[in-house]
């Protein structure tokens, strides 16, 4: 259906001839009804689950109970693990200090690396091969 001498064309798409099909599309030898596709037809279905149809309100407020209680559970083991840490000696600021730190390392270090890649590219050679000709460990 709809092929010639240069193979698929504009003929494998035609309107539908005969009875029963006036209008219809024909795709290929398969009828389609006019307008939007049938997945799209339907009504909208959330891509959320329903709760089960058997399933008690009470149940799902004791889910709900049971998560809060594992997320105080959650938070007082946190809160535990701070106090342990500021007895230790660490402070916030400490800590904020040292994150802003490791920011700007990561920051110079990606320009490294792009400005070895470059180098690279430009000598024809991998990046490995540069790690060794400037000193460089590979695990850094």
């Amino acid at each position: 259906v709809g092929e010639g001498k240069e193979g698929l064309g504009p003929r494998s798409l035609e309107t539908g001839i005969g009875p029963g099909s006036p209008g219809r599309l024909v795709l290929g030898g398969r009828r389609t009804q006019p307008g939007l596709s049938k997945s799209c037809r339907g009504a909208f279905q959330s891509p959320r689950p329903s709760p089960k149809s058997g399933q008690a309100d009470g149940a799902s407020e004791d889910s709900l109970h049971l998560d809060i209680q594992k997320l105080k559970e959650k938070r007082d083991l946190l809160d535990t693990e701070i106090s342990q840490l500021i007895s230790e000696g660490y402070s916030v600021d400490e800590l904020e200090d040292h994150i802003s730190q490791l920011h700007e390392y990561n920051d110079i270090k990606d320009v490294g690396q792009m400005l070895l890649g470059k180098l690279a590219v430009i000598r024809g050679v991998t990046t490995k091969e540069l790690y060794a000709e400037f000193g460089l460990d590979m695990n850094d």
